[in-house]
């Protein structure tokens, strides 16, 4: 019997996940009823548009950094409600919702690395921010790949998920405001070091995975994972 798609349950809690709960359960009855899932979803282009123009303009005016922090906030909201008003009204799209809400995710993160990228002159930077933009995009897809292979869909590890990082980029969105730009000069290469460090940790750990699942399943005598 084929598995059952479950692209719709996610496997691990982030740290303000179930007060994220609560707030979904609340507010998904008062959504009024034109709006549907899908329109939540399509949403997050105007968000990831959003967030790349303000990042053009934070060049001249620093100010415009806490209209980008509206454009993840926004992001959060839509991307928070949209599967579960599907499923409290039974839209039944489930497979594709996971298809176009995830692209989509894919997209804005990519937007907000290029708005970011506005920031910077100097040419070294820009190259961190192409390295950046790269492995962001790397660690998605491994999570993506991680859900074909095992149909258990983890977007939260060691306690961090997409709602953590929002509050990160609105966090330094405001820091940046007041101590400037200059703090790019080694921000973003720490910032890469870090997304580097917890996407080799995320390969390492999905590797281990799902070569456990292939030793038990004894597909062509795969050895033990060391």
């Amino acid at each position: 019997m084929p598995e059952t798609f479950a692209g719709d349950k996610k496997k691990g809690q982030s740290l303000l996940g179930p007060l994220e709960r609560k707030f979904i359960d609340w507010g998904i009855p008062k959504i009024p009823k034109p709006i549907m899932s899908h329109h939540l979803t399509y949403v997050t282009i105007l968000w990831s548009a959003g967030t790349i123009l303000f990042g053009w303009l934070a060049d001249d005016n620093l100010i415009w950094l806490h209209a980008m922090s509206v454009m993840v906030f926004g992001q959060w909201l839509t991307d928070s409600f949209d599967g579960s008003l599907g499923r409290h009204r039974k839209q039944g799209l489930v497979k594709w919702g996971f298809f176009m809400d995830h692209l989509l995710d894919l997209m804005f993160a990519g937007s907000i690395v290029i708005g970011y990228s506005f920031l910077v002159e100097a040419k070294w930077l820009e190259f961190l921010f192409l390295l950046l933009l790269l492995v962001t995009c790397a660690t998605m897809a491994t999570s993506f790949l991680s859900f074909a292979a095992t149909n258990q869909f983890q977007i939260a590890y060691y306690g961090i998920g997409p709602t953590e990082i929002r509050i990160g980029y609105i966090a330094l969105n405001t820091f940046v405001y007041f101590a400037g730009t200059a703090i790019f000069s080694w921000g973003v290469p720490l910032i890469l070091a870090l997304n580097v460090a917890a996407f080799l940790m995320m390969v390492v750990q999905t590797s281990r995975n799902l070569w456990a699942i292939d030793y038990e399943a004894n597909v062509d005598g795969a050895p033990r994972p060391s």
